[in-house]
């Protein structure tokens, strides 16, 4: 009878090999082809629409789908666009404010997560999720009547407002708060409240164990949290055509707008800029929650 200490590859076999000084080859599984083609075709039609819009965006032909040869004429034709450049305002003002308040709220609510433990905690961490599972129709339809409501409430009193920068702000922090909150709550994930103690127990305060110990293991958690909030603010087209009103629009809502009237090359360079911004702000985020050094 072979002992599994005896069999290759065993555990046994492994000891004897690091204890002679020699590294074991970690043996490789081998994927079988028809799950390597399947997995080649998700790929395909996940990208490939991608791949077209961004290959017709340097097309010479202005109507149809007929490629007339390489132009970079398109994206000087874009820059041209008062309306694109406006969008292109609007776009960047929401994202970045609403990612800050985004970040700060978020940020809070997911150190308390980590923090405290109190009674209920698993029903507001749903409540978390839920904005993120939610579909953005119901979403926008829900807080344009909420709009509706507060207006018709402050016009009682003589005040008004009409959507715009403010309604399309405030819309897009409520589901950025949950995505910065998990975001920094599964970064501390892997630490407990011992380094505090130890901080503590080395003279540090309350304030200083939060700037010295805390808040830099958070950091990476909270910048791939704010990334991610503006991410999903510069993309956001559903919440944000229900709140913004007539007179402001965003880069996505130009799109759908434009589209309407049929897909011009222009449009398809608007689209390729906003999948390369968002590839870029993808990376950095997953940079930043990269384990180091062990640890998550």
């Amino acid at each position: 009878m072979t002992r599994r200490a005896d069999l290759p590859g065993s555990e046994g076999e492994s000891r004897g090999r690091r204890a002679g000084g020699v590294s074991a080859p970690v043996p490789r599984r081998r994927t079988h082809p028809l799950l390597s083609a399947w997995a080649w075709a998700v790929f395909a039609f996940l990208y490939l629409p991608i791949l077209v819009l961004i290959v017709f965006s340097f097309n010479n032909s202005r109507f149809g789908a007929t490629w007339e040869g390489f132009t970079l004429r398109w994206y000087g034709v874009l820059a041209a666009r008062s309306d694109v450049r406006e969008a292109l305002g609007h776009t960047l003002t929401v994202a970045l404010s609403s990612t800050l308040v985004s970040t700060v709220l978020g940020t809070l609510v997911g150190l308390g997560l980590w923090r405290y433990s109190f009674r209920f905690r698993t029903g507001l961490t749903f409540l978390l999720v839920l904005p993120i599972v939610i579909p953005d129709v119901v979403m926008g339809v829900s807080l344009l009547m909420f709009y509706a409501l507060v207006r018709g409430g402050l016009e009682l009193t003589g005040w008004t407002f009409d959507n715009g920068f403010w309604t399309v702000m405030l819309a897009h922090v409520t589901f950025q708060i949950s995505y910065v909150a998990l975001t920094v709550r599964s970064r501390l994930a892997g630490y407990g409240p011992e380094l505090e103690e130890a901080a503590r127990d080395l003279g540090a305060n309350g304030v200083q164990s939060f700037l010295r110990v805390i808040l830099p293991l958070a950091l990476p958690g909270v910048l791939a949290g704010a990334l991610l909030a503006f991410t999903l603010s510069l993309d956001d087209f559903v919440v944000t055509y229900f709140t913004s009103g007539s007179g402001f629009r965003t880069l996505p809502v130009l799109i759908y707008t434009s589209v309407r009237r049929g897909v011009t090359p222009d449009i398809n360079a608007l689209s390729t800029l906003l999948v390369l911004f968002t590839v870029v702000a993808i990376l950095i985020g997953n940079a930043l929650l990269r384990p180091r050094g062990g640890r998550a």
